[in-house]
């Protein structure tokens, strides 16, 4: 009589594979955490130390004010930056900014994995990866790399000072320091773009101005309203809709805003 084939038992072939394939998994697990502590070590090139991220070094521009507190003038080396506090940003443009740029803004602690997955399975044709905090850590700490490699390097970088930056930051400050940090287009942090743009200061902002700023984050050349104000205008608007899909504004609110001009 002949015997019956073990119902259920892996092939010699296949047991062979699979083991294989955990080994190669794991290995590369721990390589990838070798690889990233060499990173945050400085192995493969400069990384901020406990001090300068608790104290991050910023090239302010000088201000001159008259004996009533009226701004005269400012003078720069080499970026025309003065600095705002959290309490000086209106509601509008902080909401915006997050509805915009990081969605989950306050739920990560530096790096979104699903905002990454995503980026990584879409090539970047439905948005980005980064944070916030990522690219408030790119602001702070490094120049643009000329090479590929030297981006892709820069990127894990970047994620180890993001979960740094969340551990000795609150939310609104991580927000006020990228506002003060980011670049408008020859104007970096957002009181020199409110001045430069609007003649305002950052707390005297309406929603229509802090949706177009927030809009300029995405290529500032691009979406500046003096020189390209169509597509401003287009870009205000994508902030608006994105706005309102992060239920911070109504849709009644958001319809109102995009019609005007």
């Amino acid at each position: 009589m002949a015997r019956k084939k073990a119902v259920g038992k892996k092939s010699p072939f296949v047991s062979k594979w699979i083991k294989r394939m955990w080994i190669a998994f794991f290995s590369g697990l721990i390589l990838f955490i070798l690889f990233m502590f060499g990173v945050s070590k400085g192995w493969f090139g400069y990384m901020p130390d406990i001090v300068e991220l608790e104290n991050p070094k910023t090239k302010l521009a000088t201000e001159i004010f008259t004996s009533d507190g009226e701004v005269l003038g400012q003078f720069y080396h080499l970026e025309n930056r003065t600095n705002v506090a959290y309490s000086d940003l209106p509601v509008f443009l902080v909401n915006s900014l997050v509805a915009t740029e990081d969605v989950r803004f306050y739920k990560h602690s530096g790096i979104d994995a699903e905002a990454l997955v995503r980026a990584i399975i879409f090539m970047g044709k439905k948005g980005g990866g980064s944070t916030l905090t990522q690219q408030l850590a790119k602001n702070l700490f490094h120049e643009t790399p000329k090479s590929k490699l030297g981006r892709i390097l820069q990127k894990f970088k970047e994620w180890i000072i993001a979960v740094q930056l969340e551990k000795r930051y609150t939310k609104k400050e991580i927000i006020m320091m990228y506002l003060n940090t980011v670049d408008f287009g020859n104007s970096y942090g957002i009181k020199s773009a409110a001045n430069k743009y609007f003649n305002k200061e950052v707390k005297d902002l309406i929603d229509e101005e802090s949706a177009v700023l927030v809009g300029m984050l995405k290529a500032p050349t691009r979406y500046n309203p003096y020189s390209n104000p169509e597509n401003s205008l287009r870009r205000r608007n994508v902030v608006l809709k994105q706005t309102h899909v992060g239920k911070y504004i109504t849709e009644e609110t958001k319809d109102s805003l995009q019609k005007l001009d």
